[in-house]
């Protein structure tokens, strides 16, 4: 399997990164990427929030962002993660989210904890996530998604 290269959203790539979107089905599941972009602009929720882009040889896959308190130990959240419906159900979700954890890792290495949210009925994210090591906190956010985390060593 070619490896995932991520990448910053930036002036060269973001008209591409616009592009990216599921499926229509599950559309729902995930913001768009413009509310993802939009939301770095803002900061809703943390003090930095970067976007990225996921590919592979050159064509992009993918996208997610990180939102997080700088310096922090356990103030990480992955968001927005999502692969282009034209790429699904290849195995780079479970690859992209790998390759997401040791970026987290190697940017910032005080990171002990990264947390994600999933919607309650999104059992093919859920069943992702844990079999990667997260574990559902047993608790659902403000807007009623359930919070995972997975401790890094």
């Amino acid at each position: 399997m070619e490896p995932i290269v991520i990448q910053p959203v930036n002036a060269q790539n973001w008209e591409e990164a616009l592009e990216i979107s599921v499926c229509k089905e599950h559309r729902h599941f995930v913001p768009s990427v413009m509310e993802s972009l939009v939301y770095a602009y803002i900061k809703p929720w943390d003090e930095a929030l970067d976007p990225y882009i996921l590919s592979i040889d050159g064509c992009i896959i993918g996208f997610f962002y990180i939102s997080y308190t700088p310096g922090s130990s356990d103030n990480y959240w992955i968001g927005g993660f999502q692969i282009d419906y034209r790429h699904q159900r290849k195995g780079y979700g479970k690859q992209a989210m790998v390759e997401i954890i040791k970026f987290i890792k190697e940017v910032h290495p005080k990171c002990s904890l990264i947390s994600l949210t999933v919607e309650q009925e999104n059992s093919v994210a859920q069943k992702l996530y844990e079999g990667l090591g997260f574990t559902s906190e047993q608790r659902l956010n403000q807007d009623g998604e359930i919070i995972y985390t997975i401790q890094l060593d």
